[in-house]
C-alpha cells in the first residue's frame, strides 16, 4: 500500500508539473537574419512569430491569451507572424471556444505592418469559414497560398500541408507579382521547407510544439512531421535556408508540456555585410 501510495503522488506531481509547464508564460526567443539585396535606407525589421495558441479550456481560455497578446506587444514588432492551429481538440478539453472568442484576443495584437496568419491542421478540422471571417473582422490578414507586400517585405502564406491544403508553387508565382522585396513565407508546417524551390529570408512555421512532451534519453514522442527531427523546433539552416519552428503558444491534445516550454519568436531582419 505504501509504494502505490507513493507511485500515486509521483503521478499526481509529474501531472502537476506537466501542466504548470503547459501554463507558464511564453519564453521569447530571439535571432537576426542577415539579409542580402536589402533595400537602400531601410532600417532593421522585427519580426514576431507565434503559432499554436489552440485555445481551449483548461490551459489556453481566452483571457490568457489576451493577457500574453499584452505582454508580446511590449516587444514592439514590426509585423506580426501567426503560424496557425489558433483552436484545439484536446482530448480533456474543458471548453470548446467559439471562433471568434479563439481570436478576439489575437485582436490586440499591435505591429505597424500589420498581423498575418496561416491557418494550420486544427483550423481546418474546426471551422475553417468562420475562423476565416473572425480573423478578417479582427484585423488580421490571412493568407491561403497567397501573398502579400507589408512595406519592404512580400510576405506569402501557405495553407496548411498537414491536412493537404498547401500550395507552395502558387504562392511563390504571387509573391513574384509582388515586385522586389523582402520575402518571407510563413506556414503552419515546416514540412513545406523542401518545396520551396528558391531561397528566402526565412521560412516561419510552428505545428511541431517542439515535440510538447519530451523526455530524458528517449526525447519526443513524435515531431508529427513526415521529415523527423530535421524541422523539429528552434532556429534551423536547412542548406542554407533559414527556418524558424517555434513552440507554440498552447498545447494539443493534452495540456501538458515536459522539457520544452511554450515560446514565441522575436527575429531582427538587418541587411547582410556585403564583406561577409
Amino acid at each position: 500500500m505504501r509504494w502505490a501510495a507513493l507511485l500515486a503522488l509521483f503521478c499526481l506531481l509529474l501531472l502537476a508539473k506537466g501542466y504548470w509547464n503547459a501554463t507558464r508564460d511564453p519564453v521569447v526567443r530571439t535571432a537576426t537574419v542577415a539579409v542580402a539585396d536589402w533595400p537602400a535606407g531601410q532600417a532593421p525589421l522585427k519580426v514576431l512569430l507565434i503559432s499554436d495558441t489552440h485555445v481551449a479550456g483548461p490551459d489556453m481560455p481566452p483571457e490568457r491569451l489576451a493577457r500574453i497578446v499584452g505582454e508580446l506587444n511590449r516587444l514592439r514588432p514590426d509585423i506580426i507572424l501567426v503560424a496557425g492551429d489558433l483552436v484545439s481538440a484536446k482530448r480533456i478539453a474543458t471548453h470548446i471556444y467559439t471562433a471568434d472568442e479563439v481570436v478576439a484576443p489575437l485582436a490586440g495584437l499591435q505591429a505597424p505592418l500589420g498581423v498575418v496568419a496561416a491557418p494550420g491542421n486544427h483550423d481546418h478540422w474546426f471551422e475553417p469559414d468562420a475562423l476565416r471571417g473572425a480573423l478578417e473582422r479582427h484585423g488580421l490578414r490571412v493568407l491561403q497560398n497567397e501573398a502579400v507586400k507589408l512595406g519592404p517585405l512580400i510576405v506569402g502564406g501557405v495553407d496548411d500541408e498537414h491536412s493537404g491544403h498547401d500550395d507552395v508553387p502558387a504562392t511563390l508565382a504571387v509573391m513574384d507579382r509582388l515586385g522586389k522585396g523582402i520575402p518571407l513565407i510563413l506556414s503552419h508546417s515546416p514540412d513545406i521547407v523542401p518545396a520551396v524551390k528558391r531561397p528566402v529570408a526565412a521560412i516561419l512555421a510552428g505545428h511541431t510544439h517542439c515535440g510538447q512532451i519530451r523526455f530524458p534519453l528517449i526525447g519526443a514522442l513524435t515531431y508529427v512531421s513526415r521529415y523527423g527531427d530535421r524541422f523539429a523546433c528552434g532556429d534551423i539552416n536547412d542548406d542554407g535556408q533559414r527556418v524558424f519552428v517555434g513552440a507554440g503558444l498552447g498545447t494539443s491534445l493534452l495540456p501538458l508540456r515536459y522539457l520544452t516550454l511554450p515560446d514565441a519568436w522575436l527575429i531582427t531582419l538587418e541587411p547582410k555585410d556585403p564583406r561577409r
